[in-house]
């Protein structure tokens, strides 16, 4: 383990070195993957500079303690050495999870899918309060989203919302919330005031660019027709509305809501790549499940995570067992509790199966 800190400590002390050098200044491509190289070894050589320096500490003190010291000295020389063995095991456990092999969409932009499944208006309507509910989280976190498709109700409900997050990280944080989401309250429209249940599903994929995922041109069928719904006068005069299916794989994806087709064809091209990259992973998570089944389960798209229980303000993801009392909150945008619990649940397990491996 502290060969491969100190190969990650000098390698980051190299990058340094190549982001000062005026030829890789001047090469931006470069400079930019060099940056993020750097950005993502700097906690990991700084827990593991810190680590050193408790080391040297706890040397120090022992020998510090082997020597002829007065009672006060000696009291002094023990506590910190206590203090320095405890903040030891709390860098070691966290090296541990800096080492960890990182999900290499984790810094990836998203793509996320919320649609309204089970329970018709109040379905709709609920799949409305997730998106407003993402909406306010990546706000918070200094994302940007943007909606690229939107079907929406009569009473303001969402069948289906397309949109991308883009920012810092955005897929390490929300790759935990596809699946089937649950919400038990008492519809607006029920005059007797009975609890429904509804559901809405979640799909989150990261962004796909194109050297990742090639696909060619041949392999794609493309529809252009007159939009439907909002729109005005521009819906029947012009053919703006963009469909391409992917002939391999049968992915469709239709777009209607920019008067351009150019930009309609852009944003369907970006989701289909999304979802032909989802895919092919799909399948190799689903491989690689046959022999180890993912701890948090972001596999199975159909799997129900969340119930969100409006009489008791309450919220349980059912993955990891996690209840919280503050269903307001969570809808309001602060995730931050629960996403930080499911990340810590599935590093825990990937630890535990490396010692077990």
């Amino acid at each position: 383990m502290y060969d491969q800190l100190q190969s990650i400590e000098d390698r980051y002390e190299e990058l340094g070195e190549l982001l000062s050098d005026p030829e890789v200044i001047s090469d931006t491509k470069r400079f930019m993957q060099l940056s993020k190289e750097e950005a993502n070894t700097r906690e990991t050589v700084e827990t593991y500079r810190r680590y050193k320096k408790v080391i040297e500490g706890i040397k120090e003190a022992e020998e510090l303690l082997g020597e002829n010291l007065d009672a006060e000295m000696a009291e002094m020389a023990k506590e910190e050495l206590s203090d320095l063995k405890k903040e030891k095991e709390v860098l070691e456990e966290k090296i541990k999870i800096l080492l960890l092999p990182k999900d290499p969409n984790d810094d990836k932009n998203i793509i996320m899918e919320i649609r309204g499944a089970a329970g018709g208006d109040e379905a709709a309507l609920f799949a409305g309060d997730l998106f407003n509910m993402y909406q306010k989280y990546a706000e918070a976190q200094g994302w940007r989203s943007e909606v690229l498709e939107a079907n929406i109700t009569g009473i303001g409900g969402y069948k289906e919302v397309i949109m991308m997050i883009s920012g810092d990280n955005v897929f390490s944080k929300l790759k935990y919330e596809s699946g089937a989401h649950r919400v038990q309250r008492v519809p607006s429209t029920e005059s007797q005031g009975r609890i429904h249940t509804s559901t809405a599903t979640v799909v989150v994929m990261p962004e796909a660019e194109e050297v990742e995922i090639d696909i060619a041109d041949k392999d794609i069928r493309t529809d252009i027709y007159h939009a439907s719904g909002a729109g005005g006068q521009h819906v029947n005069k012009t053919a703006s509305a963009v469909r391409l299916t992917h002939i391999p794989t049968g992915v469709v994806v239709a777009m209607q809501d920019e008067r351009s087709q150019l930009k309609n064809r852009d944003k369907a091209m970006k989701v289909l790549r999304a979802r032909v990259y989802d895919i092919i992973q799909q399948e190799a998570q689903s491989e690689y499940d046959a022999n180890r089944k993912s701890a948090v389960g972001t596999g199975d798209r159909s799997e129900r995570i969340r119930t969100y229980n409006f009489p008791q303000n309450r919220v349980t993801d059912h993955r990891i067992g996690l209840t919280i009392q503050k269903l307001d909150q969570i809808l309001a945008g602060k995730l931050d509790e629960i996403i930080d619990a499911l990340v810590l649940y599935d590093q825990t397990s990937k630890l535990e199966e490396m010692q077990n491996g």
